[in-house]
């Protein structure tokens, strides 16, 4: 990006730091002979799914935590489908496990995450999951929600008492962020918002923090916020040859007073979160067998 900024929210560096610590616990785990273990399920061959399974395994292999990549031809259909999560469900060996989004379009993938046990759900999307965050108890949370929060919490940018807009009403990113960000003790006051929304500009220039997971490239210009205002990039979207296009326009680092790099960041901190729900399944299962 161009231009001078405040604050950088690095988010690769900060998920290394994350990383050190968490394969701490994974090696006091594997002490007493439960070594967690991911499992991701890939239907066909998408190629930027691929790739990310392919960095999650590369992050296992460095915490020392077990994997498998389980693939499944693109001409799977529902019930073979169902039946291999049903299995990954009553393998004991498996801490836990998620289903690779998107899948082909003949599959129903909400039946598909659903199928999930809540318990091993290490994405953190369960219904019941999502409904224990709506609730104010949660428990496993949603992996890039919970890495945005902890990406400003580690710059120091608190967002309590803090107006922050939210750009992209997925249920990814969008919704759960902002059950998250709204949750008592978190306290941040939120105007969830899509890429349709009547004078974008408008809303965005009175947040404290701008967050856009809407996936349309460079919808967030310098003249859409305030200087001094915190830019997080989430979504992303391809050119025709292949590059990777962030939400947020390189202007918006001239006057920014923190922001995520052009490239990267939110990504790395996601998969740190993954892994850190897989490390907490492992131990609640650890505890629990010792009676704790």
């Amino acid at each position: 990006m161009s231009g001078s900024i405040t604050t950088l929210l690095d988010g690769d560096a900060y998920a290394a730091l994350l990383r050190q610590d968490m394969a701490k616990r994974v090696a006091v785990l594997a002490s007493s002979g439960r070594t967690p273990k991911l499992v991701t399920l890939l239907v066909g061959d998408h190629p930027a799914s691929r790739a990310y399974i392919a960095r999650k395994h590369a992050d296992c292999a460095e915490l020392g935590i077990l994997s498998d990549d389980l693939r499944l031809a693109s001409t799977t259909d529902q019930p073979r489908l169902m039946a291999e999560i049903e299995r990954l469900n009553r393998d004991s060996s498996v801490s836990g496990f998620l289903v690779q989004l998107p899948l082909p379009d003949h599959l129903d993938a909400a039946e598909a995450l659903e199928a999930v046990s809540p318990a091993k759900d290490v994405d953190g999307l369960h219904p019941v999951n999502l409904g224990h965050l709506m609730a104010g108890t949660p428990g496993l949370l949603p992996c890039t929600p919970h890495a945005i929060l902890r990406l400003l919490s580690h710059h120091c940018i608190n967002v309590a008492g803090k107006h922050v807009a939210i750009i992209g009403r997925g249920a990814l990113v969008g919704r759960p962020l902002a059950m998250l960000l709204s949750l008592r003790g978190i306290d941040a006051t939120v105007t969830l918002l899509n890429s349709a929304t009547p004078d974008l500009a408008g809303f965005t220039k009175a947040a404290d923090i701008v967050i856009s997971a809407a996936g349309v490239p460079r919808l967030v210009e310098a003249a859409m916020i305030r200087p001094g205002t915190t830019v997080v990039g989430v979504g992303i979207s391809y050119d025709a040859d292949g590059t990777m296009i962030s939400d947020i326009a390189d202007d918006v680092a001239d006057i920014a007073g923190a922001c995520t790099p052009r490239r990267g960041s939110v990504g790395a901190v996601t998969r740190a979160m993954l892994l850190e729900n897989l490390i907490a399944i492992a131990e609640a299962d650890q505890a629990l067998s010792k009676g704790l």
